[in-house]
Parts: C-alpha cells; sequence; structure tokens
C-alpha cells in the first residue's frame, strides 16, 4: 500500500515515515520543498501521479504566537492545505488522516475533552487548525482528524528540546504552572496511526471522524519541564539548573492565548483500534535515555 506523507521535514513525519517503512508501507515523504499544499493545482496533480492509497497529513503551521501575526500564512497552510489535500484524496479514491491540535478548544472544561465537545480556539493558530478540519469533512466522507497535544521529539523545535537547552546554560527557570495537558512523544503518536494504517490495510476501512491522542497523565508545564530536568540528570546529561520556580501565565504573556485546560480523552482510539497509551512520564523517559547522550539542538 502506498502512502504520502506531508510534512515530512517536521518532528512528527519524521518518526511517523521511518515506523511506516519498519511495517513495509510504501511511503513517499513529501515536505514544502517537494509539494507546496497551499498549492491547490499542484496538489491534484501530484496525487493523481503517484496513486497513492493513503495521504497522511503532517503538514502545519505550528509558529503559535508568531500566527498571530502571519495570520494568513497560518490559514492558507492549515486551512486551505489541508482542504486541497481532501480534494486531491477524493479524487484518487483515497482516505486522508488528517493531524490536528487541541489549541481547537478554550479550556474552560476541567475534566479531558471529547471529541464530541464543542470547540471554540482562542488563537489564530488554533482557529487555523479548527478550520481545515472543518475543511477536511467537508470536502472527504473518508477522512481521519487525529487531535494531539504538547507533541515533542527528537526532530524540529520542542519543548522538551528547549528546556534542555535552558537548563544547560541556566542555573534558574521559571515555568508556568496555571496551563495542563498531556504531553505527547512523537514515537507513540506514531506507532498508534502505524496500528490505525494497518486497520485500514487489513480491513480495507477505517472508522472515519475525529480521533484524540496523547500520553496518558496530567501536566503542567511546570510539572514537564521538572521533569525534563528530573529524567537528563538522570540520564547523565550535562544540567546546570538547580531550581525550576511554577510562575502564572500571567508573568508571562504571549501573544497567543492558549487554554488553560487541554487534556484529552483517548477512550475512543483506544477502543477502535487497541491501542495501548504509555504515561507520558514513561515516554519522556525513554525519549531521553535513548536519544540525549548530551545536548542536542
Amino acid at each position: 500500500m502506498k502512502i504520502i506523507v506531508t510534512g515530512s521535514d517536521g518532528q512528527l513525519a519524521s518518526d511517523l515515515i521511518p515506523a511506516l517503512q519498519v511495517a513495509r508501507f510504501a511511503t513517499v515523504g513529501v515536505d514544502v520543498e517537494d509539494l507546496d499544499i497551499t498549492d491547490r493545482d499542484k496538489v491534484l496533480d501530484f496525487v493523481k501521479d503517484a496513486k497513492p492509497a493513503l495521504i497522511i497529513n503532517c503538514a502545519a503551521y505550528t509558529l503559535v504566537d508568531k500566527a498571530e501575526i502571519e495570520k494568513d500564512k497560518a490559514f492558507k497552510v492549515n486551512s486551505d492545505g489541508a482542504i486541497n489535500l481532501a480534494l486531491a484524496a477524493k479524487k484518487a479514491g483515497a482516505p486522508l488522516i488528517h493531524v490536528s491540535t487541541d489549541f481547537v478548544f478554550d479550556g474552560e472544561k476541567n475534566i479531558p475533552y471529547t471529541e464530541k465537545d464543542p470547540v471554540n480556539p482562542l488563537s489564530v493558530y488554533g482557529s487555523s487548525k479548527l478550520k481545515g478540519e472543518a475543511g477536511v469533512a467537508d470536502a472527504l466522507i473518508e477522512h481521519m482528524i487525529v487531535r494531539t497535544s504538547w507533541l515533542y521529539g527528537t526532530s524540529g523545535h520542542n519543548f522538551v528540546k528547549t528546556i534542555l537547552r535552558y537548563a544547560s546554560e541556566r542555573e534558574f527557570l521559571r515555568v508556568v504552572y496555571d496551563q495542563t495537558g498531556g504531553p505527547t512523544w512523537t514515537e507513540n503518536l506514531s506507532d498508534a496511526i502505524v496500528k490505525m494504517v494497518k486497520t485500514y490495510n487489513e480491513d480495507n476501512r477505517l472508522d472515519y471522524g475525529v480521533y484524540h491522542y496523547s500520553n496518558e497523565g496530567v501536566a503542567s508545564w511546570y510539572d514537564f519541564a521538572v521533569a525534563v530536568i528530573e529524567l537528563a540528570v538522570e540520564a547523565g546529561i550535562n544540567i546546570r539548573c538547580k531550581r525550576v520556580e511554577p510562575i502564572l501565565t500571567t508573568e508571562y504573556p504571549t501573544p497567543a492565548k492558549r487554554p488553560t485546560y487541554s487534556v484529552l480523552d483517548k477512550r475512543k482510539v483506544k477502543n477502535t483500534f487497541g491501542i495501548a497509551i504509555p504515561h507520558w512520564r514513561a515516554s519522556l523517559k525513554e525519549m531521553i535515555k535513548n536519544y540525549y547522550g548530551g545536548i542536542h539542538e
């Protein structure tokens, strides 16, 4: 089965493509240099020529704060690009798996968000991703939208790499503790998507719709930072930081407003695909132990 994966240079696709290849799927990874997903004609032509059995969209504009200024660019990639892929998938007779975000929620709940909960993004980034979700659903029946949260991996820029860098340079860090979510390792999400793809390959069907996936457990950014430092020290990484101070969001203002609570309910994806989801701290420990014998950037 031939699969196209967009956003091939991004942190999720960097783990997903090898995982698909290990599972013996013929996988074609493309990034913006190979295919600009905002160009509808080029997307339609590319997919027509490639003849994929499935498309997975990992391409996204993810600069949350910068999106408040670059609104047009965010919507062009996260909405128009996603819709272009859905239209191309429809013409090719292929399903589309589209990766989305917890930022479609406003964070007003205090229990995990289900796939049926009302959406209300607070930022340009969240709004652009939500519009992409809606556009995909309108354009293509055969779609799956996978919302995830707080992604980190060994590729690209993310919170774990930033904390490791700062903790190696500074003795003191201040991190927000009144925003709560679910840290998610890209390798775990990749494994879950591979399981979905295997189900489609074996049964020639997917249970279409919206799914939530993040690692189990709950953390604030402060909890997450403390765990990164503790596990880095345990792994023998050179860390200077001696103290992490919890601060309020109001003490660290950002251009984009974040949901204060965005924990995702994963019962649907676990029950549908039989996926066992590791706890975020166990995954973080494995990631740091396996990949960080020193500070990488």
